[in-house]
């Protein structure tokens, strides 16, 4: 078992999405898209990662809350998770048939079919990946999380790995980000990243 990894049994991950990288979009052309569970640094450290790279940058539920109007906490308060789900699947349609840029996804987002496809197609996705405790450490500082209000962090975290992990494991990349700075992270993406693109090229 790799360091930090999760203590929730994982269930065998699903199937690849059809989209090959051979036929699609070059590698150095395709959006930075980092996956995770709340709480891993995907908006913070996205924000360095792109300004690192020179690339522009979007946070998924930013861009949510402007297409609704409102906060993410009152879309799930007055619409319900399954219209935010819908909402976060047209914004990442959006985002990832636009120009290249470093997108930190919502946690979930990758839960969705299509999302997944277009993640494939036209990213290269980037798992940034902490132990449970940490993340759950990290979480419990803010009381702004619809999921998470008014339930016991790991227990709820533990539940979303479970369920979310096989998904996160398809990404192209796994940058363990539960020691270090922000910094040390966007340099472990970076290297992550060229060492991906050499591959491609080789």
């Amino acid at each position: 078992m790799p360091p930090h990894a999760p203590s929730v049994a994982e269930p065998p991950p699903p199937a690849r999405p059809r989209v090959s990288h051979d036929v699609a979009i070059p590698v150095h052309e395709r959006t930075i898209a980092l996956v995770g569970l709340m709480g891993v640094g995907k908006s913070t450290v996205g924000r360095r990662l792109a300004k690192r790279l020179g690339l522009p940058f979007a946070d998924g539920d930013v861009e949510i809350e402007a297409a609704a109007g409102m906060t993410v906490s009152d879309i799930f308060a007055r619409l319900g998770e399954a219209e935010f789900r819908a909402g976060e699947a047209r914004v990442m349609k959006r985002l990832l048939h636009g120009p290249r840029m470093v997108l930190a996804t919502g946690g979930g987002a990758i839960l969705n079919a299509e999302t997944r496809e277009a993640l494939h197609a036209r990213a290269v996705t980037v798992w940034m990946r902490a132990d449970l405790e940490t993340v759950a450490e990290r979480v419990q500082r803010r009381d702004t999380r619809p999921l998470l209000r008014g339930r016991d962090p790991l227990e709820t975290l533990t539940a979303m790995a479970e369920v979310r992990y096989p998904y996160y494991g398809l990404a192209d990349l796994t940058v363990d980000v539960a020691t270090g700075a922000h910094a040390e992270a966007v340099e472990a993406i970076v290297q992550a990243l060229d060492a991906f693109a050499a591959e491609r090229a080789a």
